[in-house]
């Protein structure tokens, strides 16, 4: 199960989930398909950035499909994450 935290800022406010691998690419789908997200930032334990990729209103998860090989890599290589989602009310 994800460990979230919220943070909010004005009009937009972030949400931190720490997942495993194996719940990476499942957890990022499932934010975008949510819609109201602006950003995404993958960060490992020590929370080094290993990929940092926007979203705009009606992206398709077509065209998101080399941006989802590269975490599906990711997530075969790491044990443990953070996902920090920023999104606009």
């Amino acid at each position: 199960m994800p460990k979230k935290s919220t943070k909010k800022e004005g009009k937009q406010w972030q949400e931190s989930f720490k997942v495993n691998g194996e719940e990476l690419l499942k957890k990022v789908k499932e934010l975008i398909k949510e819609g109201n997200v602006r950003r995404l930032i993958i960060q490992d334990k020590k929370q080094k950035t290993l990929i940092e990729f926007p979203l705009t209103v009606g992206v398709v998860i077509g065209v998101l499909a080399p941006v989802l090989a590269a975490i599906g890599a990711i997530a075969a290589l790491i044990t443990e994450c953070t996902i920090t989602v920023v999104r606009e009310e």
